[in-house]
């Protein structure tokens, strides 16, 4: 899925996240728990280093909890991570992460130095919510939509640490397709920005074969068909989602089942694990290298020039002739002095 979003102010975040990066001490990224893969963004992975982060899998209590633990313990492979996962519905265990961040930081914890963090995440995945729980009064604007923080701030949250607050930011191209279905079904992207059909589509062909006792469950089916448009065509009967004369409204029906995937009315549902990541990483390997191969084709192919026997004979009759030619002009050269 192509998307297209990557407002301006996006960029201008990018940007004042990498200038302020040197002073922080340790970074907080907050992830969807549904999407951990597809909700990190690679830009801050690139400009964090080695520097210590705490992975919040937000919304879990939207997501399958067997997927979240495989996710927590993959994620914690990677050196100085450590994940945390709640919702911010439990505001009490989430002002558990200050105490994360003062045991990751043991050294700067027992002086008398500030601990500086930065709170970073994709838009939409419940950043603004948990900075409010971390300070105790409300301070970011929050939303159900994506990109309501658009300006970078700077919080006391006492107690010896400050917090760098930072718009939420996706990143121009999205390299793994799949990502682009997962980040515009649990609302990341906004929905001017995306096709319900397409993301209906996806989710139902996935859904279908991971979560089937779900759906049958949530629209009272018997059964569960092997494709996702006999599946939506069956909700959409369900539902009363139908145009004159019978025919499905597939538009209303993909609407229905996005919606209700966002707010877990289906059930606790994850669109990713670990073991599908790791796949999919390898076939965007297998895909890249073969760009990659093409293009080099593709000069060595410019550079001779795509010719028929006949002209490359010719070509080279060309570069003999000026070849001779060249060679006469020197000896001619020779002579006269």
């Amino acid at each position: 899925m192509a998307v297209h979003w990557y407002p301006g102010h996006m960029h201008k975040a990018q940007k004042e996240i990498k200038d302020v990066l040197p002073q922080v001490d340790v970074l907080i990224e907050v992830l969807d728990a549904r999407i951990p893969y597809s909700s990190e963004n690679p830009m801050i992975a690139q400009l964090r280093g080695n520097k210590p982060c705490i992975k919040v899998l937000s919304k879990t209590d939207l997501a399958d909890p067997e997927v979240t633990a495989a996710w927590q313990e993959f994620l914690e492979r990677e050196r100085s991570v450590k994940t945390f996962a709640a919702t911010t519905q439990e505001p009490a265990k989430m002002k558990q992460i200050l105490d994360l961040c003062r045991k990751m930081l043991p050294e700067k914890d027992a002086s008398v130095k500030t601990i500086h963090t930065m709170i970073v995440g994709i838009p939409n995945v419940g950043k603004s919510t948990l900075i409010n729980i971390l300070a105790d009064r409300v301070i970011a604007k929050t939303g159900n939509e994506a990109a309501v923080t658009k300006t970078q701030q700077r919080i006391n949250l006492g107690n010896g640490i400050t917090l760098f607050d930072t718009p939420g930011i996706l990143w121009p191209k999205l390299e793994n397709p799949n990502s682009g279905y997962r980040l515009a079904a649990t609302g990341a992207i906004k929905d001017t920005a995306m096709e319900y059909d397409d993301v209906g589509f996806f989710a139902a062909d996935y859904l279908i074969k991971a979560y089937p006792e779900l759906l049958k469950a949530r629209f009272d089916l018997d059964n569960i068909p092997n494709t996702e448009i006999e599946f939506l065509e069956l909700a959409a009967a369900r539902r009363g989602a139908l145009m004159t004369g019978g025919r499905v409204n597939l538009h209303k029906i993909c609407e229905v089942l996005i919606n209700e995937l966002r707010s877990g009315k289906i059930g606790r549902i994850s669109l990713e694990t670990p073991s599908m990541i790791e796949q999919e990483v390898i076939e965007m390997a297998e895909v890249a290298a073969k760009k990659a191969a093409d293009k080099v084709d593709r000069k060595a192919r410019f550079k001779t020039g795509s010719l028929t026997p006949d002209k490359k004979d010719r070509k080279e009759k060309r570069q003999n002739d000026r070849a001779e030619q060249s060679a006469r002009m020197k000896k001619q050269s020779g002579r006269r002095k």
